[in-house]
């Protein structure tokens, strides 16, 4: 597995995340913003935490026309995968790679805190390391967290099992309490139609060491790593 993980002005969590990569056997390469191309042979590409120029504008506005933005979006058509985080997540709502935005979380404060979460699938190639309808345990760190989305392509996204992820207490259950944010159906996370594109809000590079609190987290990782290795 060859991951490019794009550092942005503001970005804040390249680190963290290359960490997890090579964690689980990856090797990774980090790329700049004003980049025009991919390194040869990337398999991934990771959109990182943090606030990509400052939050202007709107959340991951700015980002997501940036130059390497470009490459991003065709290595997505040609069916290479793509994770966005977070900020990356809001940056690949803005470039078009998901449906969506991120708004203001409904309480209109920052949440930083432990986070549960459903999984909702586990035959796609980032989550093939855990079970369906298991619960897991990583952080969150988002003022604006709230997914919105037009009531049709919400509708399709349930329909056609494009939800990657849930906010739920520690028993799995999804409900207005266990969501920080707001978010539609408790919506943490979503996949592109063809599966090969991932955005959530919470961050499992942060639970991937014992250490550190967790290892939940490292799922995302080995599954996108075992995946490639598999194919």
């Amino acid at each position: 597995m060859k991951a490019a993980v794009v550092t942005f002005p503001g970005s804040n969590r390249e680190g963290d995340v290359a960490t997890a990569l090579r964690q689980a056997g990856a090797t990774v390469t980090h790329v700049w913003h004003a980049d025009m191309e991919l390194p040869a042979g990337t398999d991934l590409v990771v959109l990182p935490g943090g606030f990509s120029y400052g939050d202007y504008l709107r959340c991951g506005a700015i980002a997501g026309r940036a130059h390497i933005m470009d490459a991003t979006r065709a290595h997505a058509a040609r069916g290479g995968y793509v994770l966005g985080i977070c900020n990356g997540f809001q940056i690949a709502c803005e470039a078009g790679l998901l449906p969506g935005v991120l708004a203001r979380n409904a309480n209109l404060k920052f949440v930083c805190k432990r986070q549960h979460l459903t999984v909702e699938r586990a035959d796609t190639v980032f989550t093939r390391a855990y079970a369906k309808g298991q619960v897991i345990d990583v952080c969150i760190a988002h003022g604006e967290g709230n997914y919105i989305v037009d009531p049709e392509t919400l509708a399709r996204l349930e329909g056609e099992g494009l939800v990657a992820f849930r906010y739920a207490d520690a028993d799995g259950r999804v409900t207005v309490e266990a969501d920080p944010n707001g978010s539609l159906n408790g919506i943490a996370g979503i996949y592109s139609p063809g599966f090969n594109v991932l955005g959530l809000m919470p961050h499992p590079e942060n639970l991937i060491d014992s250490l550190t609190g967790g290892t939940d987290g490292r799922g995302i990782f080995e599954s996108l790593v075992s995946g490639k290795k598999a194919a």
